[in-house]
């Protein structure tokens, strides 16, 4: 008995699919990938995202060319990736302020699970405590000594809303019983600016954002936010030391469009993974992050546990959305 040519011809074109995707995944990228970033230069994320952008273009000898598209808290240059072609030729590179940054928004553009696919967990990053150099305090007793002797006074910055130094200047604020006046910034490099300017009082913001100004004395790290001392700044204290059981961090990661092949994700995955075992490895270490490396899975999971956690910071700090 002959098979209907109709069914033959469907097989046929089933297959010319599966191999032509295969070939696709096999050739990416034959192209220059664009990595968007949804924040301003010169901060935290932009510093990890272009060496990682730099690590992928050399191993996959095409450009991975950095796009900048601040505004929105973060959410322009998202929903720029979440409405591109899913093709593997546009990224997203953000932070742990992508689970929390639609919050705000009465109407969000895309939904941060549905519309994107998550592809590699790149880093942890400890926060920093920096306080302006001429803020008389030096470690967190003095500094929330001085904060309850000043109350509403002390000036704290929040690179943008709901990120991660955001919940954790909430969290302190709260642990500690403290009335801090908080100061919103579009990104963490004016932030800088007015701290080494002593407008404002402190900043919480990952590691490797106030390192190089703590190193050329031109503000003090008074503790780190992570569980234990950094190895990176092993003399800092934890504020955890002072005030038990604080702990914060920031993420970063790297995701495409949903639909994405999965092929080209998992591809783009394994060369993350393989970036992140080299040199960058060593330079990411030695500015405070701390490497996560895994599968596309375990960054959904994780992305899907940290959301939560932030969920119950907002709730328990109370912070509102205007």
């Amino acid at each position: 008995m002959q098979t209907p040519s109709f069914i033959s011809k469907a097989l046929v074109v089933g297959l010319f699919a599966v191999v032509g995707a295969a070939a696709s995944a096999q050739a990416y990228p034959n192209k220059q990938v664009r990595v968007i970033i949804p924040f301003p230069p010169g901060g935290t994320l932009d510093t990890v995202g272009r060496l990682l952008a730099q690590k992928l273009g050399d191993q996959l000898g095409q450009s991975f060319v950095v796009e900048n598209r601040p505004g929105g808290n973060g959410t322009i240059g998202a929903d720029a990736v979440a409405k591109a072609p899913a093709d593997g030729y546009t990224l997203l590179f953000n932070a742990s302020t992508f689970t929390t940054s639609t919050l705000a928004l009465k109407s969000p553009p895309y939904d941060i699970v549905k519309d994107f696919a998550p592809i590699a967990l790149v880093a942890k990053a400890p926060l920093a405590v920096a306080v302006a150099k001429e803020l008389p305090v030096t470690d967190v007793k003095s500094l929330i000594a001085h904060a309850k002797a000043n109350p509403g006074k002390l000036s704290f910055a929040i690179g943008s809303n709901a990120s991660a130094g955001h919940l954790a200047t909430e969290q302190l604020r709260r642990a500690a019983g403290l009335e801090l006046l908080i100061v919103p910034y579009k990104g963490s490099t004016p932030a800088y600016q007015d701290l080494l300017g002593n407008r404002i009082a402190g900043f919480i913001d990952p590691i490797l954002g106030s390192a190089g100004y703590a190193k050329a004395g031109q503000l003090k790290v008074i503790a780190v936010t992570s569980a234990k001392r950094v190895p990176s700044m092993p003399d800092v204290p934890t504020v955890g030391e002072t005030v038990p059981g604080y702990e914060a961090f920031s993420w970063y990661g790297l995701w495409a469009p949903a639909k994405t092949s999965a092929d080209i994700i998992q591809k783009l995955n394994a060369e993350t993974n393989k970036a992140l075992a080299g040199d960058m490895k060593d330079r990411l270490i030695s500015n405070g992050l701390v490497i996560e490396a895994g599968t596309p899975d375990d960054f959904a999971k994780f992305q899907r546990d940290d959301t939560a956690r932030s969920m119950k910071t907002i709730a328990d700090s109370g912070i509102k959305f205007e």
